[in-house]
């Protein structure tokens, strides 16, 4: 097996270069994997889809993440990313990840024009929140819709608030909104709370938070901001206006691994089992945030699982003496 020099360009197998580690996703996650594997000239390869970023290009203003004082745009902190991986010799490329083949060596990852063969894996695409898929809804994203109380609460400040769901990140997502809201309305489809009951009890004995059962959220309603919501009574059928200046949706997250399915072990939710990590099932496959993460799902937890994983692969190529890259 020829060695190449550290430096030169790698390519896809057509090109006869095989990647040391390669990065699906370009969240938070994905991109600090980047730098981490950049910096130990490990000359990633990020495919970070057709749209990049993750899930904070659907944010408007970040304040919690660290080294940000006076905040900064969502979308403005991944190109910070990006660029700072970019800087040390990530090479990033916007392709989505179609399917996988972690049941050979060497690892592939195939997009819809090329086929990638790797040593190693770093699988960091994230998780998608569900979406009501309402009218108004997508429009008014960051101007009044969110799914993430901890990243836009501050911004509605004795403002009407309303969270739609029943489970424990529903009433987490409510309890925590009372710190800035005047009023949390929480929406309901049925007519009894699937959280569990010590969740549900600390909601419902809140002096800020109400409750409306049995009702569908139809529509948001707003041109330019949301100014409240069309309602549905699910019993009766009859419709309604509801006054708001914010709608949180905590319906849960879908974690993006159906190209994984049948290859790495899953959990019931479909995340990305890691119980030995950042390792996953298969050698030479890790994984990184929120695809592995049903907890916290913050950019700042899935940045530090990227360094972590980073430096796994790091330490696993080492081990297996995979510390250059290699021309089929």
């Amino acid at each position: 097996m020829l060695l190449r020099a550290t430096g030169a360009s790698a390519a896809a197998v057509e090109g006869g270069v095989m990647e040391r580690v390669t990065i699906i996703g370009s969240g938070p996650a994905g991109l600090t994997a980047a730098i981490y594997a950049a910096r130990a000239n490990l000359e990633p390869l990020v495919l970070a889809g057709g749209l990049y970023g993750g899930q904070l290009m659907l944010t408007t203003e970040v304040e919690n993440f660290p080294g940000f004082p006076d905040g900064i745009l969502g979308p403005e902190l991944m190109e910070r990313f990006r660029a700072q991986a970019e800087s040390f010799g990530a090479r990033i490329i916007n392709e989505d990840a179609v399917g996988v083949d972690f049941t050979r060596r060497p690892l592939v990852v195939r997009t819809a024009e090329k086929s990638y063969e790797s040593q190693t894996v770093i699988v960091a695409t994230g998780a998608s929140a569900r979406w009501l898929d309402i009218p108004g809804e997508e429009r008014l994203r960051g101007r009044g819709v969110s799914t993430c109380a901890t990243c836009d609460g501050a911004f509605f400040r004795e403002k009407e608030i309303v969270v739609v769901g029943g489970g424990d990140s529903a009433m987490e997502e409510a309890i925590f909104l009372t710190r800035f809201g005047s009023r949390v309305t929480v929406i309901h489809r049925r007519d009894a709370l699937r959280a569990s009951k010590i969740m549900a009890e600390r909601a419902m004995n809140h002096p800020k938070i109400e409750f409306i059962w049995n009702t569908a959220v139809e529509e948001v309603l707003g041109s330019e901001i949301m100014t409240g919501l069309r309602l549905r009574n699910l019993v009766d059928g009859r419709e309604s206006e509801f006054r708001a200046d914010a709608l949180f949706i905590a319906v849960g997250h879908t974690p993006n691994t159906s190209i994984f399915a049948g290859q790495l072990d899953l959990d019931s939710h479909g995340y990305i089992l890691s119980p030995n990590g950042t390792h996953t099932n298969i050698d030479g496959v890790f994984v990184a945030g929120d695809v592995n993460d049903i907890r916290y799902k913050q950019a700042i937890t899935a940045a530090g699982a990227g360094c972590r994983a980073a430096m796994d692969v790091e330490k696993y190529l080492e081990a297996h003496h995979l510390d250059a890259a290699a021309v089929l």
